[in-house]
């Protein structure tokens, strides 16, 4: 369900029944990339490292998944063994009588219990983040914008992780949904006071070449895009179904640690590489 919306899998745990691995599996949800992520994985692939081949950028997306997958499992794992301890659980499946399906029920529940309900959240965190964002673009103080003073505190970290401050602020504006993390990148670099979609793969990898972009710098976008916190959608969703706000903040925090860590290996693994060759 995770790689459809982050919030939709946190919904779909309730069928666990074990209250330890039900929140195992709500903290774990957003390592796997959902449809929001996709188009900055697919982007970064097919223009870095697949140079337009769509059968390379799909088998290296696909890559991608398998490494998501794999994560996910490592954390599920050290989870069990650390913060959330305890014995599995047996898993027994209750086949209920068969029946011959009513169509106009199945549809009627899932626009109530999963379309209704995510839009109903997405539309009650994208007003407000519009707003945000476009504040940062056009507000101004001693003749910089809030979104560029933004990019010059996160600018340390960035350059550690092998980003820059300008991806990181773009990961943060993006919150509301990843899909528009790529949107406000080109925002920023093509100087404009509004969300800017580019035409294709071409010209957005273009975009980002002209602005300092590099293989490094596509890898670590990627690994941080599929290690990041969750969109405020899904934040909301854990909220509701845990009814703590500490392990809300454990979902924010597990991930992005986890995205953080494995940019710093990466980009401190290439400077090595590159001083002693």
């Amino acid at each position: 369900m995770g790689f459809g919306c982050n919030a939709a899998g946190v919904t779909a745990c309730r069928i666990i029944e074990s209250p330890r691995e039900r929140l195992i599996a709500i903290l774990t949800n957003s390592f796997v990339p959902c449809n929001g992520r996709f188009p900055t994985l697919i982007l970064l692939a097919g223009f870095f490292f697949a140079q337009g081949n769509p059968l390379a950028a799909g088998g290296f997306v696909f890559l991608l998944i398998l490494l998501a997958v794999t994560i996910t499992l490592l954390v599920s794992f050290l989870l069990s063994k650390t913060l959330l301890k305890g014995m599995p659980s047996a898993f027994v499946l209750e086949l209920p009588p068969y029946r011959r399906p009513q169509i106009g029920q199945v549809i009627l529940r899932s626009v109530l219990d999963r379309t209704a309900f995510v839009l109903g959240r997405a539309i009650s965190v994208a007003i407000p983040a519009g707003a945000i964002i476009w504040l940062c673009q056009n507000v101004t103080v001693n003749g910089h914008t809030l979104l560029y003073g933004l990019t010059v505190i996160l600018e340390p970290l960035g350059s550690l992780m092998g980003l820059s401050g300008v991806i990181l602020a773009a990961f943060l504006l993006g919150i509301p949904a990843n899909e528009i993390v790529i949107p406000i990148l080109l925002m920023v670099y093509s100087q404009s006071g509004m969300l800017v979609e580019a035409e294709g793969i071409s010209q957005a990898g273009a975009i980002l070449s002209a602005n300092g972009w590099t293989w490094v710098t596509a890898v670590c976008t990627i690994l941080f895009s599929l290690n990041h916190f969750p969109c405020a959608t899904t934040l909301l969703t854990v909220r509701k179904e845990t009814g703590s706000w500490f392990w809300t903040g454990v979902s924010f925090l597990l991930p992005t640690a986890v995205g953080i860590l494995l940019c710093l290996m990466v980009n401190l693994l290439v400077n090595l590489a590159m001083l002693i060759f």
